[in-house]
């Protein structure tokens, strides 16, 4: 069956992350027209699709060694996926926070240097670079919210994630193209922002998620007992609850140290994410005082 919980995980990983890199690759693109290089754009799209493709293989072969796992290394394997995404997002969330105001001056400055030393196959391993990162995190994140819905809603999970992640994918595909004509005009700080809250949730989730993995196989021994059962009001094996539970980890009988763990998580990291930067003071030269005769 359908996992709307799923595909809506997926899908806003997949356009967080895919808006990110259609971003770059537009400010390459762009930069490139505009310095009359418009014939080196080729070997831009040749450098995001190798980084595609690799990102893509990558979290294939993770997520397929799944399946050949038995217990308790199932679990080692999906709680450990799981704590390395949220790992993942997170920073991936406070760099970007502290650096989405110097992307455009960072890549147009390796442009320059790429450019000068006339070598135009570099333009392809400067898109390659600029694209794995994301590729590479968004394939790791995938497998974490692929586990965890294969864990609650069997195959159709995973399924769904991926669905959601091609459309998001796909939509910024087209925001990327919008970027590069320049005719959408999009508050990149404000989307970043909020769709950030959203990640933090989902990596909370990831962390809970992973916690019972390990509480499972007895990896933790503290804080094993149930805190508090309301399956009877919303159960996370269907409904709103399982959307819940594929969006957000949520599940309606949580073990102590899962819920410390998710709350812990979201009471800490979201109080740094929302937290205003602090900008360093701009000094002002003193004026110059006139010497009258």
């Amino acid at each position: 069956m359908f996992d709307i919980g799923a595909f809506t995980s997926g899908l806003l990983t997949g356009l967080r992350e895919g808006v990110e890199a259609a971003l770059i690759v537009s400010i390459i693109c762009a930069y490139l027209a505009r310095t009359g290089n418009a014939r080196h754009l080729g070997r831009i799209g040749l450098g995001v699709a190798a980084a595609v493709v690799a990102s893509a293989a990558l979290g294939l072969v993770i997520f397929a060694t799944l399946g050949e796992l038995q217990t308790p290394w199932e679990q080692v394997f999906e709680g450990t996926t799981m704590l390395v995404a949220a790992a993942v997002v997170t920073w991936m969330l406070f760099w970007m926070r502290r650096q989405a105001s110097a992307v455009a001056g960072h890549l147009q400055r390796a442009l320059d240097r790429v450019l000068t030393a006339g070598s135009a196959w570099g333009l392809l391993l400067l898109a390659f670079t600029a694209v794995i990162r994301e590729g590479l995190e968004t394939a790791l994140f995938l497998v974490g919210q692929a586990t965890a819905a294969t864990t609650s809603a069997g195959g159709a999970g995973a399924a769904s994630v991926l669905a959601g992640a091609t459309v998001g994918l796909l939509i910024s595909v087209g925001l990327g193209y919008g970027f590069y004509r320049g005719s959408r005009r999009i508050n990149l700080g404000r989307f970043f922002r909020w769709t950030g809250v959203l990640l933090v949730f989902i990596a909370a989730g990831l962390l809970g998620s992973a916690v019972h993995e390990f509480v499972e196989i007895g990896w933790i021994t503290l804080g094993t007992q149930t805190a508090f059962d309301i399956s009877a009001t919303l159960p996370h094996e269907a409904g709103i609850g399982l959307f819940l539970r594929a969006l957000f980890g949520y599940s309606s009988t949580p073990e102590v140290a899962a819920l410390a763990t998710w709350v812990t998580y979201l009471v800490v990291v979201l109080s740094l994410y929302l937290r205003p930067l602090h900008q360093r003071p701009t000094v002002r030269p003193e004026p110059v005082p006139v010497v009258r005769a």
